[in-house]
This record gives C-alpha cells, structure tokens and sequence, in this order.
C-alpha cells in the first residue's frame, strides 16, 4: 500500500540499491562484468578479503566471503562469479567493537524499521542480529535477534526462527539482555536521512552496521 511499485526495483536489486545510495553506503563496491577481471583483481587485492552478492538474494541467500590471498587464477575467478551471478562487490566492513563483543566472525546487522509519511520518519521497531561467524547474520547461517528499545538497549534474550531461545550468545557467552547498541542517536538520524531519498518507499526495514 505504500511502497510504490514502480521504485521497488531499488531495494530488491543489491546493484540498483547501491548507485541509488551510494553516498550512504560508506564502503567501496564494484560490480562484475564482462572483460573487468584485472579490475576485480585490483580492487580485491587491495582490500584482501571480499564479500560478493547476487543481485537479487534474500535472506542472506547468494551472499559469500573470500580472500585474495586464496585466489591464485584471477581470470578464471572472475568468469566463476560471472557464471554464479556473484555480481556486486563489496569491502568487507568492520563493525564498532561493542558488536565484535558478541561475535567478531559476522557483521551483526541492525533492522530499524521505518516508516517515512512526507515529512517525518517514524522508528516502529528496532531488530539486533547476532551471527554464528558465517558470512550473514541471517537465521539461514544459524543467525538469531533480539528487539531493541527506544534507548537501544535489548528487551530480552535472542531468538531465532526454530525456537531457540539465546541467554548467552553461543559462541561468546555474551549476556544478549545485556547488550546495549552504541550511537543508538545516529542511527536513528541516519534512518531519517536515508528514508528520504526515494519517498515513494515509505515502509522500510533498513538493514545497518555500526561501525
């Protein structure tokens, strides 16, 4: 009802998503095409580890990780990713170190969804997602969550999608109900700032890193 179905396109395709916000997104990307192999190569080697996507993945689905160290075949590589649809690029972002706390091994994501009515963006509710070390924080690779509140402070222990209940981080042994998101005020000014940019999509579950 409030996404306007002509603009969806912008948020369901990674590639599109990142030229239209591309002075938000604060981390470098390239995107894999035909006779671009030594660009790849470059732009891998000088970063060193890599995260690729497929366009169109949900769900953490079509999202890998990889180091140039292991890459020893840059053309075949590239005609790999080709082949795999492992379009869109991206530098590996390193996380503010009270979500390293959790779990270091995966960028834990926060799901603010908003909801933008012209003139002003309305928080409705606030997701924290902790991984397992896998690539994605998503249930898919063993991920779970926990709602945050206005303050950005956990309301409980995490959860995950097969009934699990998360105490303690498996991994960690970190106090989910403990866990407290830092610069909560900036993220919620970024939402804003963001929420504006296509105002034909007004609902939006906005995925962000604090770094």
């Amino acid at each position: 009802k409030f996404d306007d179905p002509a603009f969806r396109h912008l948020f369901h395709d990674k590639i599109a998503f990142n030229r239209t916000f591309a002075e938000h997104l604060n981390r470098e990307w390239m995107v894999v095409e035909e006779g671009n192999a030594a660009e790849l190569e470059a732009f891998a080697t000088r970063l060193g580890t890599i995260v690729t996507k497929t366009p169109m993945g949900q769900a953490g689905t079509g999202v890998r990780r990889y180091h140039a160290a292991d890459i020893t075949d840059w053309r075949r590589f590239h005609g790999e990713l080709l082949e795999r649809g492992e379009l869109l690029i991206e530098q590996v972002i390193v996380q503010h170190d009270d979500l390293a706390a959790v779990c270091p091994g995966t960028v834990n994501t926060t799901r603010v969804t908003a909801f933008f009515d012209g003139e002003k963006t309305h928080i409705l509710a606030v997701a924290q997602k902790f991984g397992r070390g896998a690539v994605s924080d998503q249930m898919t690779y063993g991920g779970f969550y926990t709602m945050l509140d206005d303050d950005g402070r956990a309301k409980s222990a995490g959860y995950d999608s097969h009934g699990h209940v998360h105490e303690k981080h498996p991994d960690s042994g970190f106090p989910i109900a403990e866990f407290q998101l830092p610069l909560f005020d900036q993220v919620v000014a970024f939402v804003d700032t963001v929420a504006r940019v296509v105002p034909q999509i007004q609902y939006v579950g906005w995925d962000i890193v604090v770094t």
